[in-house]
């Protein structure tokens, strides 16, 4: 009889089971379906030839040093004033006579070219009896005790009448660091006069008389290693290639030309060549507040990258540049000798750098030139 009760109680509880199963299963199907999401954008990193960023427009940006955009305008009427293809422009860390700079956005490909240490100085009207000054630049221990013991970098003497941005070159200082970055310890700089006192109390910064927003910059020259773009005048003369052909061929040519004329009079696309626009280069403005670059590019608000349109119709003329290797092309595409073959296609035959002043992730100010921003001219290829 417990048997028989036993069995029963374990029948009930096994239909209790099962009904659960049933309720938590049908529950679990109206769930939504777990996966994987694959669809998250991939962070932009430095090797994307733009450096493109994702920069919203309500980020509030520091104005760029008045010196950088000077560079910038005197770059854009003479571009061979650079040194190397980039100018990054540090903002120091200061605490007093220190000045720290982060160059950790510097690339380790990169190559310095100069480096410059700039310090703003004011007139000392009220310095009676003193017209010099020396300012001595040290390279900061680790210890940070008496940094200045045997780490001098430079002197200069400086007038006490006059004010503005001392420029002082530390190119090998700065190679250090960059090389070995524990040695980056920043630079103290120390003005004394010849009565040995120092000037410390004196000095103003230039954001207090409105010149910039720091007292301090580092200014890196340096090339990034890029080959550069042929300036203009100076892309692959396609025309003068062709005058290489074999005279057999040439003559090929020009006879085929006649055959090709004679069958254009009965074949559609003779009307199609007559009215087809053939291969020029037509403007293409890159407006980069509607690219959503704004907040980050500092200048130009956008240029004229210039695009190619147009046909390539047999026989390749002079004018539109073809390569030896599109004559070939029009040739077999015009007697179809292949059904795989077309025409040849309009394209940029010389390619042109542009230059852009911009903010990093670090919000240093960077002149950089790109390469094969400007199409310079089209041809067929």
């Amino acid at each position: 009889m417990a048997l028989l009760r036993s069995l029963y109680l374990f029948e009930i509880l096994a239909l209790q089971l099962v009904l659960l199963f049933s309720v938590l299963s049908a529950y679990l199907s109206e769930m939504p379906e777990a996966r994987v999401i694959t669809d998250v954008p991939k962070q932009r990193t430095l090797n994307d030839p733009l450096q493109v960023r994702d920069v919203g427009r309500h980020v509030v940006r520091k104005k760029a040093p008045r010196f950088m955009m000077e560079l910038y305008e005197e770059h854009l009427r003479n571009p061979a004033i650079l040194q190397g293809n980039i100018v990054r422009s540090f903002a120091a860390q200061s605490n007093g006579a220190f000045h720290f700079f982060n160059l950790t956005s510097f690339g380790h490909r990169e190559i310095i070219r100069k480096a410059e240490f700039r310090w703003f100085r004011r007139a000392h009207a009220v310095l009676s009896g003193h017209h010099f000054y020396r300012v001595d630049l040290y390279q900061v221990l680790e210890s940070k005790v008496e940094p200045w013991r045997g780490n001098l970098i430079l002197s200069r003497l400086l007038s006490v009448y006059t004010e503005g941005w001392e420029v002082f070159n530390i190119t090998q200082t700065v190679t250090k660091w960059i090389l070995n970055s524990s040695t980056n310890n920043g630079i103290l700089v120390v003005a004394t006069l010849n009565s040995g006192h120092w000037l410390e109390t004196y000095v103003q910064s230039a954001r207090e008389t409105g010149y910039e927003e720091n007292d301090a910059y580092l200014v890196v020259y340096s090339n990034d290693g890029r080959r550069r773009s042929s300036s203009k005048g100076e892309g692959v003369s396609t025309s003068s290639q062709n005058t290489g052909l074999p005279f057999e061929f040439l003559e090929f040519k020009s006879s085929l030309q006649a055959v090709v004329r004679r069958r254009r009079s009965t074949h559609k696309r003779a009307a199609e060549n007559e009215q087809a626009v053939n291969c020029q280069r037509t403007p293409l403005y890159v407006d980069f507040v509607k690219l959503g670059w704004s907040g980050w590019v500092i200048s130009p608000s956008g240029y004229n990258a210039y695009h190619c349109s147009g046909s390539c119709p047999f026989p390749l003329s002079g004018s539109l540049h073809p390569t030896n290797h599109a004559i070939v092309q029009s040739i077999v595409n015009t007697l179809k000798l292949s059904n795989k073959v077309g025409r040849p296609c309009c394209v940029p035959d010389n390619l042109q750098p542009i230059s852009l002043l911009y903010f990093d992730d670090d919000e240093n100010v960077v002149l950089k030139q790109y390469d094969d921003m400007v199409a310079g001219s089209c041809g067929c290829h």
